[in-house]
């Protein structure tokens, strides 16, 4: 099988793991890192390590320049008005918790936050607690058989009552795209403020909030071929006045005596404390790195692979694939296969895919099942990855079956 992928040699990490007969497709839960951004980690530390905002001397100032200049850079790569609507966090499930924790508005008993079936724990569980904090309701959006949103009954449910729409962009169990243009469309006619989960979806097709036109977006560093702790908050700056600090500490106050504060604007009122500087500085590596590859060829070398990897499991006759999946990724389970036996036979051999529910139990349970296993690739996967992931397949099949 060919395939090559031409930024494979980019990655030092998936040529160590190739090296000791390890085929890495678990991308989805994070990826792997190109050298430069283990450059760009290196090089903040060994130049001298310093905290943003708050001191005068060298290593401080050039700490906060580059820190800074990611969050001018991220506005650009997101085509966002201004700066000042990027919020740094340590995860993305940390930005949605901030949203749930600090969007003040006035909620009624009753209100409503409409989310998709589809959605990862992180864009369910804060807002389940939400809405029993303030007595809301949360509502569902259902699948159909396809495993799409049902925009009819979207329709029906995105109503008077909605004040919030959370929807994920790509599923990270069925790699569907999910149609955010109408879903938000929907929500906008109420009033309703819309969050979108781009956690997944960034990764593979590059986000143009001004044509999306959402209020919040979140997504984290790690996917993104860059260094863990690191989410990104984007909060469109009339949206952004909504929100009040949740966290409290260093620098992100106006003033302070003992009884009383008042704190900064977003983005640095909602930045407590210090912030993950090295990780933000690598996540500007990684977005460099990014617009340096051909767009185009990077789209079809992901799109060849996946159809390649769709191909494959659809000749084994035993499995059955869960939805119909997109982009990047597939989510299968075996007739009479326990898909934890599967993975470890597979991790045996040197594969890694993953096994679970991939923190979308409630979608798993409401397809009958306790957990699928999942393959998902990066720009770095190539034919060969697919041709040992077969092999392996099939000898554990054999055993298994």
């Amino acid at each position: 099988m060919s395939l090559i992928s031409p930024w494979r040699a980019d990655f030092p990490g998936i040529l160590s793991l190739h090296d000791e007969g390890q085929t890495y497709l678990d991308s989805a839960a994070t990826a792997q890192k190109p050298q430069a951004v283990l450059d760009a980690l290196r090089d903040y530390y060994s130049r001298g390590a310093a905290n943003v905002h708050r001191a005068q001397h060298l290593p401080a100032q050039r700490a906060t320049q580059a820190f800074e200049g990611v969050r001018e850079q991220l506005a650009g790569w997101l085509n966002a008005a201004d700066s000042r609507e990027i919020i740094f966090t340590r995860s993305c499930t940390e930005a949605i918790n901030l949203l749930a924790y600090s969007l003040d508005i006035p909620w009624q008993a009753g209100d409503e936050i409409v989310i998709s079936a589809l959605e990862h724990h992180a864009n369910l569980l804060p807002w389940q607690q939400l809405a029993q904090r303030q007595q809301l309701s949360l509502r569902i959006l259902p699948l159909s058989a396809a495993g799409e949103i049902d925009l009819q009954q979207a329709a029906a449910l995105i109503g008077p009552r909605c004040r919030l729409l959370a929807v994920s962009q790509l599923s990270n169990v069925l790699g569907r795209w999910n149609p955010l243009p109408a879903l938000l469309e929907l929500a906008r006619a109420q009033g309703a403020l819309t969050l979108v989960d781009g956690a997944q979806g960034c990764v593979h097709q590059r986000p143009d909030l001004a044509a999306l036109g959402c209020d919040f977006y979140v997504f984290s560093a790690h996917k993104l071929y860059s260094a863990d702790g690191v989410g990104v908050l984007y909060a469109r700056q009339q949206a952004a006045r909504l929100l009040r600090p949740w966290q409290f500490g260093g620098e992100m106050l106006s003033h302070t005596d003992y009884q009383q504060a008042s704190f900064l604007p977003p983005p640095l009122g909602l930045e407590a404390g210090t912030p993950p500087i090295a990780g933000v500085i690598a996540l500007g590596a990684a977005l460099r790195y990014l617009d340096g590859l051909d767009a185009q060829a990077v789209a079809r070398h992901e799109a060849a692979l996946h159809h390649a990897l769709l191909d494959g499991l659809r000749q084994r006759p035993a499995l059955r694939l869960l939805g119909t999946p997109q982009c990047a990724l597939a989510s299968f389970v075996v007739d009479g296969v326990h898909g934890s036996d599967l993975a470890h036979l597979l991790a045996e051999q040197g594969i890694a895919i993953r096994h679970g529910h991939h923190c979308a139990q409630p979608l798993l349970h409401s397809l009958g099942l306790p957990g699928a296993c999942r393959v998902s690739l990066g720009l770095y996967n190539d034919g060969e990855d697919l041709a040992r992931l077969f092999s392996a397949l099939d000898n554990a099949l054999a055993l298994l079956q």
